[in-house]
């Protein structure tokens, strides 16, 4: 294959379910191809290098060949290779992230009717 389009190749490799869905992070300008905003029909070379936002982490990966289809997942692994800082932020910011939620306190139980009372005491007078 000579040359795919910036938004297929993205579906083709898993990243998002949908063109359509790729078409709008790419127009949004949450993908990056080789360090600059790239448009949807920007046609993919291999060995470039492409930022994508995907949930709460942004995977930079180097693209290691195309594909205009979509295929199972482990074919689509094979059409991109995560760089090494990308693999160790992303781990590193997961590691914050599950120690900022095990640093927050859950109630043991929801409050009974007098606390529920206070609360709602408490945010009347805050309101005056």
């Amino acid at each position: 294959m000579d040359s795919v389009r910036l938004d297929k190749w993205l579906w083709a490799a898993r990243f998002f379910k949908t063109r359509g869905l790729a078409k709008k992070a790419i127009e949004g300008g949450k993908v990056h191809y080789n360090g600059g905003r790239a448009k949807t029909s920007k046609n993919v070379e291999v060995g470039a290098i492409i930022r994508v936002p995907q949930g709460w982490d942004i995977w930079e990966v180097e693209v290691m060949a195309l594909s205009g289809q979509r295929r199972g997942a482990p074919e689509a692994r094979a059409l991109y290779r995560e760089t090494e800082e990308s693999v160790r932020r992303r781990e590193r910011e997961a590691e914050a992230r599950r120690l900022t939620n095990q640093a927050m306190q859950h109630p043991v139980k929801r409050p009974d009717k007098k606390q529920r009372r206070e609360i709602q005491r408490f945010q009347r007078n805050q309101g005056e």
